[in-house]
C-alpha cells in the first residue's frame, strides 16, 4: 500500500521519458508538400493569390508545417504587403526561434517598409546567432546597404536671405 504512490510516480516518469525520446523530428504531410510545391510554382509565375490559396490549403492539411509561413511571407512581399509578411515571419519565428530565414526575411521586409532601425536589430541578431559569414546574414546586410539613405530637411534660420515684397 505504501509503495503505490511511488510506483505510480515512477511509471509516470518512465512513460513521459519514453514518449519524449520517441517524439523525434516530425515529417511533413505529403499532400501539404505537394500544395506547397504548387504554390511556389504559382508564385514564380506571378500568380500571388493562387500561391496564397495553395499555401493556406497546405496549412489546413498540415498545421504544423512552419516553412509554409515563409512562403506566405514571400507572397505577401510580392504583393507589396510588407506588414503582413512581417507577421508571417514572426509566426515562423515563434514556432522555430532559430529559423535564420525567418529572421532575415523579416529584416528584409522591414527594410522595404523603411524601418531601418528594426532591420539593423534583426541584422545584429543574425550576426550574433549565425555569424557574419552566414548566407542569411549576408543577404540582410546587402538589403540594408542597398537601401538609399533618407534625405532629411535642414532647418534654415528665418532671416537668412528672405526678403519682404
Amino acid at each position: 500500500m505504501r509503495f503505490a504512490p511511488a510506483a505510480a510516480a515512477l511509471s509516470l516518469l518512465f512513460a513521459v521519458s519514453a514518449s519524449m525520446s520517441a517524439a523525434g523530428e516530425r515529417a511533413d504531410d505529403p499532400r501539404a508538400s505537394e500544395l506547397v510545391a504548387e504554390g511556389r510554382q504559382l508564385l514564380n509565375g506571378g500568380d500571388t493569390q493562387g500561391a496564397v490559396d495553395a499555401f493556406e490549403a497546405a496549412l489546413a492539411v498540415d498545421p504544423g508545417m512552419t516553412t509554409v509561413f515563409l512562403d506566405l511571407a514571400e507572397a505577401a512581399r510580392a504583393d507589396g504587403l510588407q506588414g503582413k509578411a512581417i507577421r508571417y515571419y514572426r509566426e515562423a519565428r515563434a514556432r522555430d526561434p532559430n529559423n535564420y530565414a525567418a529572421i532575415s526575411g523579416e529584416g528584409e521586409a522591414l527594410v522595404e517598409k523603411g524601418a531601418m532601425t528594426a532591420a539593423r536589430e534583426a541584422l545584429s541578431e543574425l550576426e550574433e546567432r549565425c555569424g557574419e559569414t552566414c548566407v542569411e546574414t549576408q543577404q540582410l546586410a546587402a538589403a540594408i546597404a542597398a537601401r538609399p539613405a533618407v534625405m532629411t530637411a535642414e532647418m534654415t534660420p528665418a532671416d537668412s536671405g528672405v526678403t519682404q515684397n
